[in-house]
């Protein structure tokens, strides 16, 4: 059981990635489970903010302005005490700050991280050694709450995207955040081709829709039994987290750390005995900020290390397994 029941809960998400607050989720989940009535605030960068609007674990929302994570943070202390402070930022001096609020405070969920524990998985875990959240109620795969509307309109979006079909379809996520984490070009168009010479209709992901309209767009290729292909992305953990099948291309990250943490994932690693991955510390990588592959003198041979035709497999596999 919890260490007594908190009525102010305040989580504070500032890495600055989808796929970070993605990754919270499940955390953000169990503790309001594991005390119902408090109120839940999430200290958060956009356009992730977005995912958390309208979820009714979620209490509010404050989005810092640029530079002003410090800030945002201690204006939400002053608005309203919180009882139990959770944060996964350790800059800009904001564990102490929370520490400085009275709260009963968690504020190293990265300590000691092991190679082979999925980074949300060792939150909750963490949580719950910690004593703030009951076992019982966690969910480790990470879910976004949409309504009947968003659906409907996820559902409009996707059939104006793939036209008049009934074939379960591919989704597409090519872009990347980093382009450390890029699929070359030239296996997309290769996994295009097989698929088209299949027969199975293939869209790309709009890459200019807001968050939750791109979750709800998910939501329906999970709907018609279809995949999300992607790299290690913020937008391919929310069709994971939108209830989609998906293929993540895993490079730079090791999946074993960084997978979706989802069963209905598959995770496809490029060179796995790369010397120069630092699975516990990937900012330290020597790729990680300009993508500099000391394996390769034109692209991240990590990437391109996954064949099309490898991912086409999988995606295959994926469109005819059972839901």
């Amino acid at each position: 059981m919890p260490d007594g029941s908190f009525s102010e809960i305040l989580v504070v998400d500032l890495l600055g990635g989808i796929g970070d607050l993605v990754m919270v989720l499940p955390a953000v989940h169990a503790l309001a489970a594991s005390h119902p009535g408090a109120r839940l605030r999430v200290v958060t960068h956009e356009p992730g903010a977005g995912l958390l609007r309208g979820d009714p674990a979620v209490t509010g929302v404050r989005v810092p302005a640029d530079g002003g994570e410090r800030d945002a943070v201690a204006a939400e202390l002053a608005e309203r005490r919180p009882d139990l402070a959770v944060t996964t930022t350790r800059y800009g001096g904001i564990p102490d700050l929370l520490r400085g609020s009275g709260a009963r405070c968690v504020t190293d969920l990265w300590r000691r991280p092991p190679p082979d524990e999925l980074v949300g998985d060792r939150y909750l875990r963490i949580l719950a050694e910690e004593g703030v959240l009951e076992p019982s109620t966690v969910d480790p795969v990470p879910r976004l709450r949409l309504s009947t509307g968003e659906r409907a309109d996820g559902a409009r979006a996707l059939a104006a995207l793939l036209g008049p079909t009934r074939r379960r379809p591919v989704v597409l996520v090519p872009e990347a955040g980093m382009a450390v984490k890029l699929w070359p070009r030239r296996r997309w168009k290769e996994l295009v081709a097989i698929l088209d010479g299949l027969g199975v209709p293939v869209a790309t992901a709009p890459a200019d829709r807001p968050l939750r309209e791109l979750a709800a767009l998910f939501a329906d290729v999970a709907r018609r039994g279809g995949v999300v292909v992607g790299g290690d992305t913020g937008p391919l953990r929310v069709a994971g987290a939108s209830g989609a099948r998906t293929v993540a291309l895993f490079g730079p990250t090791l999946a074993s750390r960084y997978g979706l943490g989802d069963p209905a994932a598959t995770h496809l690693q490029g060179r796995p005995d790369c010397p120069y991955r630092r699975p516990t510390a990937i900012t330290t990588q020597v790729c990680w900020w300009h993508a500099d592959c000391p394996l390769s003198p034109t692209e991240p041979e990590c990437m391109a290390d996954i064949p099309a035709a490898g991912v086409a497999e999988a995606v295959l596999r994926s469109l005819t397994a059972r839901p």
